[in-house]
């Protein structure tokens, strides 16, 4: 199984928009045709303003990485949700090569039901770290396939924090913003940064699925995908 790459310290604060260095050569992934969350539709259990409307839209530069953030995202399912989603999204397509693949996603749950606290076992809205809670099934041309797993603490976690929130191993934050109900609590939001390195970086992958791991509470999501030709 592959691996992502070790979080690279950044030179300033977590969540900082970083520019992308010019040498770079990025290409975006299309979620659009598989989206079924609008960012400005609230979330999770569809309280009145718990939404992305303040994520900016268009194409913007995260600790260093270009994405294009349109109107949906993928949202994965969870018993927590009030609109039924998919425990699998397949074939988001892709057609290229590439050496690197940067992933903007979070989940809805897992820090536990009162925010600013950490959660414990037995809390309905608890994952405990290292639970594997998604993953990215990469098809190359040839057949084969590749899984980029996604683990709670290490890639992503909650994206409702506060200050004394704990941050991801493997991962980095990515941006930090509010919506009104967080904002409610005492809290913010915010969304992580994966970079994973292609084991083949000269065979063509033709598509990705993204698949939801075990039962938890956890209602992953991903907004953007960016391929790093180089």
């Amino acid at each position: 199984m592959a691996q992502f790459l070790a979080p690279i310290t950044a030179c300033c604060a977590l969540g900082a928009v970083l520019a992308a260095p010019a040498d770079k050569k990025f290409a975006y992934v299309d979620l659009q045709p598989q989206a079924n969350q609008k960012l400005a539709d609230n979330f999770g259990s569809g309280r009145e303003g718990n939404n992305l409307a303040e994520l900016p839209k268009g194409e913007q530069t995260f600790e260093g990485v270009k994405f294009k953030i349109e109107d949906g995202l993928i949202q994965l399912g969870s018993k927590l949700l009030k609109e039924q989603r998919p425990d699998k999204v397949e074939g988001i397509k892709v057609g290229k090569t590439f050496a690197k693949l940067h992933i903007l996603h979070a989940t809805c749950y897992g820090n536990g039901s009162m925010i600013g606290q950490e959660g414990k076992e037995g809390d309905p809205l608890f994952v405990p770290d290292d639970t594997l809670i998604a993953e990215y099934k990469v098809h190359y041309e040839d057949g084969s396939t590749e899984v980029i797993p996604v683990a709670y603490g290490q890639d992503v976690r909650d994206w409702w924090f506060t200050d004394n929130s704990k941050g991801v191993t493997r991962g980095k934050v990515a941006w930090k913003g509010d919506n009104e109900l967080a904002k409610s609590f005492g809290g913010r939001v915010r969304l992580y940064l994966s970079t994973w390195e292609n084991p083949k970086p000269a065979k063509k992958v033709v598509d990705i699925d993204y698949v939801k791991g075990k039962d938890t509470p956890a209602a992953p999501f991903c907004l953007a995908m960016t391929l790093e030709e180089k």
